[in-house]
């Protein structure tokens, strides 16, 4: 059954959700993760990747991203974190593929992703910090998947929402959706009354004084 918080996520655009937090009082926007394939809003659940040096955890050895993608659906993004300081793709074409055949809505990687191009070929949306040509063999390894990651300043947890648009990547967590969500929709409906009233004809300055800066109180 599919989510309907990521439903009501989808219609909202990050700049909505981003004043609904702070409303709330509450932290959660990540800027410097540009959208580097697919076009669009993306939202859902997270699937979260821990990526590191050293060695991997025990038992047989897994490719990075696989277990995540095995796990997901059209209702969750995957959600990697590649801090390492070593520069190592976090992401590729092979991975990006397999995504796109299991329907997952995007990927958003705090780290350098490669074989962009493979993921703008098949549409797949995927924001990330940088890109690169090397892999992570005998680099970087995969630590955990559905482990807490670090995304900018934000901690992720594994079913936490993210929303991603142009402007910015949002992780909202599970125990604040719905807050956030009513929140966020009744802006973008004041700030869709004053998109009308522009078009109407009213002077932006008269439609945007008392009803813009007093909106978040």
């Amino acid at each position: 059954m599919a989510d309907q918080n990521v439903q009501r996520l989808r219609r909202l655009d990050c700049c909505a959700v981003s004043d609904a937090l702070d409303k709330l009082k509450l932290t959660g926007a990540v800027s410097g993760l540009p959208q580097r394939s697919g076009a669009g809003r993306v939202a859902g659940r997270a699937i979260t990747v821990k990526l590191g040096t050293g060695e991997g955890p025990p038992g047989p050895p897994v490719h990075l991203g696989c277990t995540a993608i095995e796990q997901a659906g059209s209702d969750n993004v995957i959600v990697v974190e590649q801090r390492s300081g070593v520069e190592a793709g976090c992401w590729g074409g092979l991975l990006s593929l397999a995504a796109k055949v299991r329907g997952v809505a995007g990927v958003v990687a705090d780290g350098p992703v490669r074989d962009i191009d493979e993921a703008v070929t098949y549409e797949l949306p995927v924001f990330s910090r940088a890109t690169t040509a090397r892999t992570a063999r005998g680099r970087v390894v995969e630590k955990g998947t559905n482990v807490p990651v670090e995304i900018g300043d934000v901690t992720v947890e594994a079913g936490d929402y993210v929303v991603a648009d142009d402007s910015a990547v949002i992780f909202i967590r599970a125990a604040d959706i719905e807050d956030v969500l009513d929140v966020a929709e009744t802006i973008a409906n004041k700030e869709a009354v004053m998109a009308k009233a522009i078009l109407a004809g009213t002077p932006v300055g008269q439609v945007m004084g008392g009803n813009y800066e007093h909106m978040l109180k």
